[in-house]
């Protein structure tokens, strides 16, 4: 009886040195174990690397590609190509990537200009000796060249005479003030004419200007009248 107590004890002491030698040899599983993980797995009892959601634009090809997102978020944008200069003519608000094709009024304001003039018509109305037509359309060259200055200011040669004109980023031209011009009236000689105006340069090619002209006559006062100019190259 006491050798099968004996053999019971041993039995049992042995049983339990199995159990607890396979409960030693557990077999771990490295993987996230966050189920709000995008890499969870489930079967994994050791927690590591586990990887979380960062919307964003995943196309590479994308303006807004976000090499960090991994879901993407529908928000991609396509390039726009345009002019991002914001003192250019051509200048893009919408512009993501500049073109390399930026205008510069002051750059393509300078050159030689084919020039055509419409001025309003001028009779000179003197006293006791009658009416006179002034040929305004016939004193204006048929080009001009104009020369950079300083920047923003060029110089436009009217039958030589300078005259000095600011001009904008946005292509808008204004005659400075205070300038005069001599002019061939016809019957009345050469007089000197004090000129202002202004215009726009709308492309490289063309532009517009509008000119008032004002000027002493003997025995008539002074005479004004408006002449509209267009440029073109």
């Amino acid at each position: 009886m006491k050798n099968i107590f004996k053999i019971s004890v041993v039995l049992f002491i042995g049983l339990s040195l199995v159990v607890s030698s396979c409960k030693k040899e557990e077999v771990l599983i490295d993987g996230c174990t966050d189920s709000t993980a995008l890499n969870y797995d489930a079967s994994a009892n050791v927690n590591g690397g586990c990887i979380y959601p960062q919307p964003g634009c995943t196309d590479s090809t994308a303006f807004n590609y976000n090499p960090y997102a991994n879901v993407d978020d529908s928000t991609c944008l396509d390039f726009i190509y345009g002019c991002m200069d914001i003192s250019a003519m051509n200048y893009s608000s919408i512009a993501t990537s500049d073109d390399g094709n930026c205008v510069f009024a002051y750059d393509i304001a300078q050159g030689l200009w084919n020039i055509s003039s419409e001025c309003d018509d001028l009779v000179i109305s003197i006293p006791v000796i009658g009416d006179f037509p002034v040929p305004l359309n016939d004193m204006f060259p048929e080009s001009i060249e104009i020369t950079g200055e300083s920047l923003g200011v060029v110089s436009m040669d009217i039958s030589g005479e300078n005259v000095l004109a600011d001009v904008s980023y946005d292509g808008t031209v204004i005659i400075q003030e205070g300038q005069k011009i001599s002019l061939d009236t016809g019957d009345f000689g050469v007089v000197d004419v004090d000129i202002t105006g202004s215009g726009k340069i709308e492309t490289s090619t063309n532009g517009d200007l509008t000119l008032n002209l004002a000027f002493e006559v003997p025995l008539a006062g002074t005479q004004s009248s408006s002449c509209e100019i267009t440029f073109s190259k």
